[in-house]
């Protein structure tokens, strides 16, 4: 199985300035056509610190993607590392020098004579075509390996590697083939979730199960790495059913699916609305709901009743209830919900209160404590949870915790 690394050049990715978006679409297209990435070098303009990257990237992988340090300036050094790691000498390709002069003088400029450098390569090495700037791209092979260098910015280096990176590395990888298949699941914390699955996630096993955490959605990574695509799908679609048989109703989707289109869904085939009642989530699980398109079949209107003048106001809960209980409790959830049900004429409704911190909070109710209450004809569904996190944390896992209740209410 062969297999990529990924180095990225430039001081403006370690000093925070600009954020590396080329990590992640060259690893998404890799991986598509059978190549999956198992390293990655983020590495200064420094010419000895690029050779080392390149020396461990190739110790890695069979194919190497370096972006950056192609352009003109005196700190753009990666044609300079590349020729020295593969051991030769930079050598001016003058029909490359033209294509560049031609570049300014589309545009009514003089070329500057620092662009110059652009039109050296490595002997041996192949120039590869920028149609969008003066960068040219630079293709190696040495000792059966693949090393290519893009240019840093974004759109260039994805058309140039679409126009003649890919097809080479289609040839370059043969009829090798990775398909991944996402399980997204809720309702219990990821170390349960490798207990149940117990050997399923050990490392070294075809299909490789992965497992990321998002706000409390567990997704599940389904690696499967074959001869072909067709015996790849097989092995993934496999491994699927035998991770949903283990894990019942804690998956609720697959691929980019959210619990809020996933609920939107059930709630339009079910032909029922839902509104909502919200107090510390400020509105939170109202924008998840109505982010998915077509929302206005089952979501009309809802409530931030934040303050307790506003839920006896808005929702009707008793004065007395709040004062004997507390705005933050397992009463008043309930009521809010079914004051928001009652005025809305919905079949569901979710009432939300709680404390997001960061202040608050007490000995008897701390930051991160939230009830969250889901009212139906079938009577109420109320939940207390405490939440670790800051603000933002809790408030969206009150939301996704919510929509979950609601989710296993409407038996999906």
């Amino acid at each position: 199985m062969k297999k990529a690394s990924i180095v990225n050049i430039g001081n403006e990715l370690l000093n925070g300035q600009t954020v590396d978006t080329n990590t992640t679409y060259l690893s998404g297209k890799l991986l598509s056509i059978g190549l999956p990435v198992v390293s990655s070098y983020t590495i200064g303009d420094d010419t000895d610190a690029i050779v080392r990257a390149f020396n461990l990237a190739v110790a890695d992988a069979d194919v190497v993607l370096a972006t950056g340090g192609l352009g003109p300036t005196d700190d753009d050094l990666t044609r300079q590392a590349f020729a020295t790691f593969l051991g030769t000498e930079l050598q001016l390709q003058i029909e490359l020098l033209h294509k560049i002069q031609n570049f300014f003088t589309k545009r009514n400029l003089q070329m500057p004579e620092k662009n110059k450098i652009q039109a050296y390569i490595p002997a041996g090495a192949k120039a590869l075509a920028n149609n969008l700037g003066t960068a040219p791209g630079i293709m190696a092979e040495a000792e059966g390996k693949l090393i290519v260098a893009l240019p840093g910015v974004p759109s260039e280096m994805k058309r140039m590697f679409a126009e003649s990176v890919l097809p080479e590395l289609q040839r370059f990888a043969g009829t090798q083939a990775v398909v991944v298949r996402k399980l997204r699941c809720f309702g219990t914390g990821e170390s349960n979730i490798a207990e149940l699955l117990g050997p399923l996630m050990q490392r070294g096993r075809n299909p490789l199960i992965n497992c990321t955490v998002e706000y409390g959605v567990i997704t599940l990574h389904i690696i499967a790495t074959a001869e072909d695509k067709n015996k790849a799908r097989q092995m993934a679609e496999k491994e699927e059913k035998s991770l949903r048989n283990t894990l019942g109703e804690l998956v609720y989707g697959t691929e980019e699916q959210t619990l809020a289109e996933v609920v939107g869904e059930e709630l339009t085939r079910q032909k029922k609305a839902i509104t909502v009642a919200e107090s510390c989530t400020g509105g939170t699980l109202a924008k998840l709901l109505t982010d998915i398109p077509g929302a206005s079949r089952y979501f009309t209107h809802g409530w931030v009743t934040y303050s307790n003048t506003a839920k006896t106001a808005e929702l009707a809960v008793p004065a007395d209830l709040i004062e004997k209980y507390g705005a933050v409790s397992e009463q008043a959830a309930q009521a809010m919900a079914q004051g928001a049900r009652t005025k809305a004429q919905t079949d569901f409704a979710i009432g939300i209160t709680g404390i997001a911190g960061p202040a608050g909070g007490t000995e008897q109710k701390p930051i991160g404590l939230v009830y969250i209450c889901v009212d139906s004809d079938n009577g109420c569904d109320t939940k207390r949870c405490r939440f670790s996190g800051d603000r933002r944390f809790i408030r969206l896992r009150a939301a996704h915790t919510a929509l979950n209740m609601l989710r296993l209410k409407l038996n999906i």
